[in-house]
């Protein structure tokens, strides 16, 4: 629909024409409900309202398809979720595919939509994209199929490369769109936005909008439990880097020969915990006011701009007790943070888009007080602003808020595990193999233990020798008989032990 045509139609038409596609229903209204049940414990309600809204025309549905897998996961439903996820991925991987070869088609979502962001296709947020093949690892590594986890860890660097290549080149092709149509872009110029939402120093301590700790980290990890010391090293020195000065994660780069090599504790499982907690944020609307230029001078609008704010009540965890252990833990992703980053980035490019569709509408709002008079303007007015439905909030809302990594020796056999330090809240956990996995998701009220992932066998200890040739080599040989059977009845019964 092009805003020119509005001079040919009745003002009552021009607004029901404006009006008529600005009905849609918010994700967070599609997925609140499912998340809420969630958190009571009833994961496969929650699982059931969301596939209720994944058929027909939904079945593919991106966005629909990255809830269902999440909440599938918890629920312990490891390959439901892969399949939901493998849908969303096949969408990831047109992005990709049409970012390598046609990058024009890809950047043409960063024009200016009459009907506003929310009207655009959903190609998801970056940290999105790597965290999909995350968890399809993940997914898999419940799942016992290591080498297949370790072809989603290598997509994952993948992507990481494509996403960081194309964004390069969409920030200069913003930077002409804008210029192109007149429009100075920058959040300064947003008058009313809580811009400290965006610029406090969680969010700049992050070196980008798309890379966590948790996917490099997991990547040590699984090369680690494939004997690949070579390739787990960098993965924990990334993890480091994204996430400097925590003693969890520098441990795991720190003790990575003598884990892998014959100097590793015998008679012990390398347990790692994955603890997940909460949800990831929601973005919210906020209306501000927006210059419109016209033939007859400056109007005003409201446009809506998403806001995502801090948590002030985001979950800490900072050991874990295992039996009479305390392991310390290290926060290595926290999503409310990361989803803050990408709007900053994103931020730039909303204005802009903004901007346009301003220009666009003003100059359609002058053309109907010119061709029909004052009162048509006031039907344009109205107009105007119903096509600017609510800011676009859609996000994978069922990924965790926060996630935090504990890792230790412990002895084959059975424990009591406290995740939340509340009296009286213990869990039972069954360790056994040379590398466990334990997936854990806390809310408030319910802790979502999942399936252990373990992964070869305990490496026995070894027993201690003595041969009975070594005594009569030495010179105790001369020693009087009685000293000699001393000797032999302690070589023998150290053998026999």
């Amino acid at each position: 629909m092009k805003p020119i045509s509005l001079i040919r139609l009745t003002p009552l038409a021009a607004a029901i024409a404006l009006t008529g596609c600005v009905t849609t229903q918010t994700h967070d209204s599609k997925v609140s409900q499912s998340l809420a049940v969630a958190k009571t414990g009833q994961i496969d309600e929650a699982i059931a309202q969301i596939e209720a809204q994944t058929q027909g025309k939904s079945a593919e549905d991106f966005l629909l398809n990255l809830e269902k897998g999440e909440l599938m996961r918890i629920g312990k439903r490891y390959q439901d979720s892969l399949n939901a996820l493998t849908i969303a991925d096949g969408k990831v991987k047109e992005w990709e595919e049409n970012v390598k070869s046609n990058p024009q088609k890809v950047m043409s979502q960063i024009s200016a939509t009459f009907l506003g962001d929310a009207s655009r296709d959903y190609e998801g947020q970056d940290y999105e994209k790597v965290m999909l093949t995350t968890r399809m690892a993940m997914d898999r590594i419940n799942l016992g199929d290591l080498d297949n986890a370790r072809v989603d860890i290598k997509r994952t660097h993948e992507r990481e490369a494509v996403i960081a290549e194309f964004r390069a080149k969409e920030t200069v092709a913003a930077e002409e769109e804008a210029k192109s149509k007149g429009v100075t872009s920058g959040n300064k110029e947003l008058n009313g936005y809580p811009v400290e939402t965006l610029n406090d120093p969680e969010v700049l301590k992050l070196k980008n909008g798309y890379q966590n700790a948790l996917s490099h980290y997991l990547a040590g990890f699984v090369y680690e439990a494939l004997n690949e010391p070579g390739l787990a090293a960098p993965g924990y020195r990334k993890a480091i880097e994204l996430r400097p000065d925590l003693p969890v994660l520098e441990d795991g780069l720190k003790g990575l020969d003598q884990r892998t090599s014959f100097r590793r504790q015998k008679g012990v499982t390398d347990v790692l915990f994955v603890v997940e907690a909460g949800n990831s944020p929601a973005r919210q609307s906020k209306k501000l006011q927006f210059p419109i230029p016209t033939g007859r001078g400056l109007i005003t609008a409201s446009f809506a701009f998403p806001v995502i704010y801090p948590d002030p009540d985001a979950p800490v965890i900072s050991t874990i007790r295992v039996g009479d252990k305390a392991l310390p833990t290290a926060l290595v992703t926290d999503f409310n943070v990361m989803a803050r980053r990408a709007l900053k980035d994103e931020l730039p490019g909303i204005y802009t888009r903004a901007a346009i569709r301003a220009v666009v509408k003003g100059v359609a709002q002058d053309q109907v007080n010119k061709n029909f008079g004052a009162l048509a303007g006031l039907a344009a007015n109205i107009a105007v602003a119903a096509t600017e439905g609510p800011a676009d909030d859609r996000l994978w809302r069922s990924l965790p808020e926060r996630v935090f990594i504990a890792r230790a020796f412990l002895p084959p056999g059975e424990y009591d595990v406290n995740f939340t330090g509340r009296p009286g809240d213990v869990n039972h956990i069954t360790v056994d193999g040379r590398y466990l996995v334990v997936p854990v998701r806390l809310y408030n009220n319910k802790t979502y233990i999942g399936d252990l992932a373990k992964f070869g066998n305990v490496t026995p200890v070894a027993q201690l020798e003595t041969k009975p040739a070594a005594a009569e080599a030495k010179p105790a040989a001369k020693k009087p008989a009685k000293a000699k059977a001393n000797a032999a009845t302690s070589g023998t019964a150290v053998k026999t032990n």
